[in-house]
Order: C-alpha cells, then sequence, then structure tokens
C-alpha cells in the first residue's frame, strides 16, 4: 500500500505521491518530492519544487545537467506553473526547480548527494529561465 501526501500549496490542498514517476522528455525517472513556500528567493516570494532523479547520480548517472535542464524546464511549465497559477494565494515572482539523486533535507549540505538547480520567472503561461 503507497502511502500519499498532502502538500498545502498556496491554499490548495493537491494530493501527490512520491513513488509516482513523473513523465519528462528525457525519459528519465523522477518522482515529486516536495515544494518548499517558506523560503525566500532572490526575487521574493518564491516556490521551490524539489524532484528525485537518480539518473543524474554522478556515480555512473546518464543524464547530464543539460538534458537535466530540459526537463527542468518542463517540469516548470507543466507541473509547477499549473500548480502555483491556480492556488488562491499570491503568485510567486519566482518558481525553482531541483533535482537530487537521492532525497535530501531543504537547506541541509549532503555532498554525497547530486543536485541540479534552475531558477524561472513566470510570465503569462510560461516559465522563462533566469540565470542563477
Amino acid at each position: 500500500m503507497r502511502a500519499a501526501a498532502i502538500v498545502i500549496l498556496l491554499g490548495t490542498a493537491l494530493p501527490v505521491s512520491g513513488q509516482e514517476q513523473i513523465p519528462v522528455p528525457s525519459g528519465q525517472a523522477v518522482r515529486f518530492q516536495d515544494v518548499i513556500l517558506n523560503q525566500p528567493g532572490p526575487m521574493g516570494l518564491s516556490a521551490r519544487f524539489r524532484f528525485i532523479a537518480p539518473a543524474i547520480s554522478r556515480e555512473g548517472g546518464a543524464i547530464s545537467f543539460e538534458t537535466a535542464s530540459s526537463d527542468m524546464e518542463y517540469l516548470c511549465n507543466s507541473f509547477a506553473l499549473p500548480k502555483v497559477t491556480t492556488g488562491t494565494g499570491p503568485v510567486p515572482a519566482q518558481i525553482i526547480v531541483s533535482m537530487s539523486d537521492i532525497p535530501v533535507n531543504f537547506g541541509e549540505i549532503t555532498p554525497e548527494a547530486t543536485q541540479f538547480f534552475e531558477a524561472f520567472s513566470i510570465a503569462g503561461d510560461a516559465c522563462l529561465w533566469e540565470q542563477f
């Protein structure tokens, strides 16, 4: 039996499961870990969507940063953006999408983890890449 978590996102309850694979263009296995809303980003209010992507591992991982970057943009547009723009709360100024090969606690240094990050601003109905 799989347990489902409920994430409160901008006033809306969204069922999510950390076990379900989310399809991305590269085909790599990606699972949603969580969303962090209470930590401001460099542009103010931000939503940090964190994903587990074991194939980015530096220990023989098959997915490069360039490939993962395309997947993160896709996740921003198809997964994160609809969640932050359909809630009842304020829309963040920035969406940060991260991937790690293993689960990590937010804000903790985890040297054994491979982590990739991309930041996006919101322009209408699209995520626009912002240089970190």
